[in-house]
């Protein structure tokens, strides 16, 4: 019997390996476009608050929303009517990494929005003088204005 069989099948585990080095790695596909916004949002904790400001410049509620979705490469509008009607409403106890919250603010439904991060906690772009930063429904005056959860037309 010759020798050469026995190296052979040796060699076939190193080729497999070394073919699999050069495999360019696919994205995650459990990464949703939702959770990878939440976590470019949480990556803009500390910016300033800028009203119509959509950039690590300055953000107001929805232009930290558009500016997270958008690198997440899903287009939003912004303003709050505006991403109402961009997406779908959800109940909160349904909620995923991603999903946008709308509060009741100065008498104005539905006219602050946060995204949600998990473990009822959110990002979002409070209002003037302030910084991005994360709350969440333990604070008892985000549980009073929250009105509804909705999630983009993706995923």
């Amino acid at each position: 019997m010759s020798t050469r069989f026995p190296r052979v099948l040796f060699l076939v585990p190193i080729l497999y390996v070394l073919a699999a080095c050069g495999h360019v790695p696919i994205e995650n596909p459990s990464e949703t476009a939702g959770n990878h916004a939440a976590n470019l949002a949480l990556a803009m904790v500390g910016k300033p608050y800028r009203y119509g400001g959509n950039t690590p410049a300055g953000f107001d509620c929805s232009g930290l929303v558009q500016y997270s979705y958008g690198r997440s490469g899903v287009n939003l509008p912004h303003g709050t009517d505006k991403l109402r009607r961009a997406t779908r409403p959800i109940s909160r106890g349904k909620l995923q990494r991603g999903d946008l919250l709308f509060f009741t603010q100065e008498g104005r439904k539905s006219a602050h929005v946060a995204l949600y991060i998990g473990d009822n906690r959110f990002v979002h772009a409070p209002s003037s003088g302030k910084k991005v930063y994360v709350t969440g429904f333990d604070d008892s005056y985000w549980q009073l204005h929250f009105t509804e959860a909705r999630r983009p037309y993706i995923d």
